[in-house]
C-alpha cells in the first residue's frame, strides 16, 4: 500500500484539514500495522472506522468521556446488575474501541493474556488496544457476531458490520467512514 495516496485519500473527508496531527498519524500507523496480516480490505477498513469513530478522531486510546457516568458499566455492578467489590475498579470505555463492562475486561484480558481485570488502564496502551480492536472484531468477541460476518464473498455489508462492537449505533455515519477507508486502502 502507498501510505502517502492513502492519507492523502482521508485527510480531507475525515479530517477536514491540510495537515493531520502527528498523533492521528501515529494512532492509524499502529493500526494498519496491526491489522496488515488482514487479506480482506474491507476489515482493515472498518477497524479504522471503528477507532476513528470510538477516538472522536484522535485515533489514540481514550478513556470515554465522562468515564461511564450515567451508564451501568460506569458503577461497581456486573452485567447482570450484581455489585462487585474487588477489583476496586470501573469498567468504563477505554481504547481504541471503548471497552467496557466488567466482564468483558476479564474476557479479553484472559484470551489475550494481559490482567485487565486488576489493571484496566492497560487498554489505554496502544500495542494492547490494537490487541484488542483487532481481536475483538475479527474473532467476534465482543458482541459474538464478527467481521467475517457482514464482510466475505457473499455479503459486504458496511452498516451491519456495526452489530460487532455495538449494536446499530451511528451505523451509517461509522459505515461511510469504512467506505472512505476502503477507497484509500485500495488506492
Amino acid at each position: 500500500m502507498n501510505r502517502k495516496l492513502f492519507y492523502e485519500a482521508i485527510r480531507k473527508p475525515l479530517f477536514g484539514i491540510k495537515k493531520m496531527k502527528q498523533t492521528q498519524v501515529d494512532g492509524m500507523e499502529a493500526l494498519l500495522n496491526a491489522t496488515d496480516h488482514l487479506t480482506d480490505l474491507r476489515h482493515q477498513a472498518y477497524i479504522l472506522a471503528t477507532a476513528y469513530h470510538e477516538t472522536a478522531k484522535t485515533m489514540q486510546p481514550i478513556e470515554e468521556y465522562g468515564k461511564g457516568k450515567g451508564y451501568d458499566y460506569g458503577r461497581m455492578i456486573k452485567r447482570n446488575r450484581n455489585p462487585y467489590a474487588f477489583p476496586d475498579k470501573l469498567y468504563y470505555g477505554r481504547g481504541l474501541v471503548q471497552l467496557t463492562w466488567y466482564e468483558n475486561y476479564e474476557y479479553m484480558g484472559r484470551k489475550l493474556g494481559i490482567d485487565l481485570l486488576n489493571h484496566p488502564e492497560l487498554a489505554l496502551q496502544m500495542d494492547v488496544s490494537c490487541r484488542i480492536i483487532v481481536t475483538g472484531m475479527t474473532r467476534g468477541m465482543f458482541t459474538g457476531v464478527k467481521l467475517e460476518t457482514y464482510f466475505n464473498d457473499d455479503r459486504d455489508d458496511w452498516e451491519q458490520a456495526r452489530k460487532i462492537v455495538n449494536g446499530m449505533d451511528c451505523a451509517e455515519k461509522i459505515a461511510g467512514y469504512a467506505r472512505i477507508f476502503h477507497r484509500a486502502l485500495t488506492e
